[in-house]
C-alpha cells in the first residue's frame, strides 16, 4: 500500500520557530532587518542567551526588573528628586529578557529614541541655535523666577 495521504515529512524547524520570535522580526518603521538599531541587536542577542539561564537566576531577573520599574515609577512622582525614567528603562529591560510585552515596549522606545538621534543629526545649523537660544531663555527664565519670587533652589 502506498503512503497515507496525512503523512508529512519532518521540517527542519518545528512549526512556528522561525518567523514568531521576536529576535526575527522586523520592528515597525524599518524597511529591513539591517536598518535596525545596533541597541535592539544587542538586546535580542541578549534575550537569546538569557533562555539558557538556569531558572533562578531568570526568577532573580524579573524580581529585580519588577523592584526598579515600581521605583523609577516613585522617583518619577512630583517633588521626589531622582532619574525615575532612567530607572524605569533599566528595569524594563530587565524585564524585556524574560516578557514579550516589555519587549515591544523597550522596542518602541529604543525606536523612538534612534529617530530622533537621526532627525537631530539632520537638523540645520540655524535650527540647532534656535534651540540652544530656547534652553538659555528658559533657565534664564527659572532663575529670574527664583531670584524675584524667592524660590529655593535647594530643598534645604
Amino acid at each position: 500500500m502506498s503512503a497515507q495521504p496525512d503523512e508529512r515529512k519532518p521540517t527542519a524547524e518545528p512549526a512556528g520557530a522561525a518567523g514568531d520570535r521576536p529576535t526575527d522580526r522586523t520592528p515597525p518603521g524599518y524597511a529591513s532587518r539591517e536598518d535596525v538599531p545596533e541597541m535592539l541587536k544587542k538586546l535580542q542577542a541578549r534575550k537569546e542567551k538569557h533562555k539558557d539561564r538556569s531558572k533562578v537566576y531568570r526568577v532573580g531577573n524579573v524580581i529585580v526588573g519588577v523592584v526598579l520599574v515600581v521605583a523609577g515609577i516613585f522617583l518619577s512622582g512630583p517633588g521626589i528628586p531622582g532619574p525615575g525614567f532612567l530607572v524605569i528603562l533599566l528595569g524594563l529591560g530587565l524585564l524585556a529578557l524574560e516578557f514579550e510585552r516589555a519587549e515591544r515596549l523597550l522596542e518602541r522606545v529604543i525606536v523612538w529614541a534612534d529617530k530622533a538621534k537621526d532627525r537631530a543629526q539632520r537638523a540645520t545649523v540655524k535650527e540647532k541655535v534656535a534651540a540652544g537660544v530656547l534652553v538659555a531663555l528658559l533657565i534664564g527664565a527659572f532663575v529670574a523666577a527664583a531670584i524675584l519670587y524667592d524660590i529655593p533652589l535647594l530643598p534645604v
